[in-house]
């Protein structure tokens, strides 16, 4: 399957084979996230979540400087009571729920980032399960320099995604953090210079669609649904998406295929 949404759209959706490549399309003034790049990544989700033939999917911003800057902060001051009720979630607001509050995304997401990578647009790089980093990257949340708070999971993640002491540096003073600080405390999975970021992204994904896509799922769904769960606690619960699994063709198809010495053909059935 081969589909395309816009390219004159603030988000660029592009499905190929088992891939939706996701672009924030808004280069001129950094991927800044306004009302209508909320709705449209509203739309990518649901393209992601929605279409049986992706199993994966690779968010990125388009232009040289920036992944994604955060929030349109001139849209945001042209509308004083969205400013005064800035707090945790995206409940109530364009696109909502937004990838940074929503859980039921059961397919991989993953981040290419280069550039400045700030604000909401590091909170929704956090929001992924993987990143892949250019050398130029530099992450960080300035909400308190604006009098704001990292409303859109920032406060949240980023103390469950490196050591609390380091979150706390970067969220209080709004310091940025370097590509190689971001990967010495393993908030990336890669950083690669500019030039192979492609291929390093595209090495990921390939290897993610040898796996068979409903173990993907299965694999993604528990992992997450039992973070928060006392260790006998989540051998007991019960995860729609390894339901789904065990009852599945593919299921089979791994061992068959293992014994007979051929590649698996999955048909995530």
């Amino acid at each position: 399957m081969s589909a395309t949404i816009s390219d004159r759209s603030p988000v660029i959706v592009h499905v190929e084979g088992h891939v939706a490549r996701i672009t924030l399309n808004r280069p001129e003034v950094l991927n800044a996230l306004d009302s209508e790049t909320h709705r449209r990544l509203a739309d990518a989700w649901e393209v992601v979540q929605g279409d049986t033939d992706v199993r994966v999917a690779v968010l990125t911003g388009a232009g040289t400087r920036a992944f994604c800057v955060g929030q349109d902060l001139k849209e945001t001051a042209a509308h004083t009571d969205a400013v005064r009720a800035v707090s945790f979630g995206s409940a109530g607001k364009p696109g909502a729920p937004r990838l940074t509050d929503r859980f039921d995304i059961t397919k991989p997401v993953v981040a290419r980032v280069f550039g400045h990578v700030l604000g909401g647009g590091f909170e929704l790089a956090m929001a992924t399960d993987l990143i892949v980093a250019a050398d130029d990257s530099s992450f960080g949340l300035p909400e308190a320099l604006r009098g704001l708070v990292p409303g859109a999971g920032g406060v949240f993640r980023l103390g469950r995604q490196v050591p609390p002491r380091v979150a706390l540096e970067h969220l209080l003073t709004g310091r940025p953090m370097s590509a190689e600080r971001a990967l010495q405390f393993g908030l990336v999975n890669a950083v690669v210079p500019r030039e192979d970021l492609d291929r390093s992204v595209d090495d990921l994904v390939q290897a993610i669609l040898r796996a068979a896509p409903l173990s993907v799922r299965a694999i993604k769904q528990s992992f997450y649904e039992s973070q928060a769960l006392p260790l006998p606690d989540a051998f007991t619960r019960t995860y729609v998406e390894e339901e789904r699994r065990r009852q599945s063709r593919d299921a089979r198809e791994g061992v068959v295929a293992f014994a007979e010495k051929r590649d698996p053909v999955w048909t995530g059935s």
